[in-house]
């Protein structure tokens, strides 16, 4: 997975590499660096 550090607090919804289902993103980013992430399965 590939993350946008340009932007500081972001969610969107990409498929998973390996099972295919939606899943939710939530990073979030100070000076460039990760310090927070949550994800989440949307699968129905």
């Amino acid at each position: 997975m590939i993350l946008d550090t340009s932007v500081s607090q972001q969610t969107y919804i990409e498929d998973c590499e390996v099972c295919c289902n939606p899943i939710e993103v939530s990073p979030s980013f100070e000076n460039g660096e990760l310090v927070g992430f949550y994800s989440q399965s949307i699968e129905q």
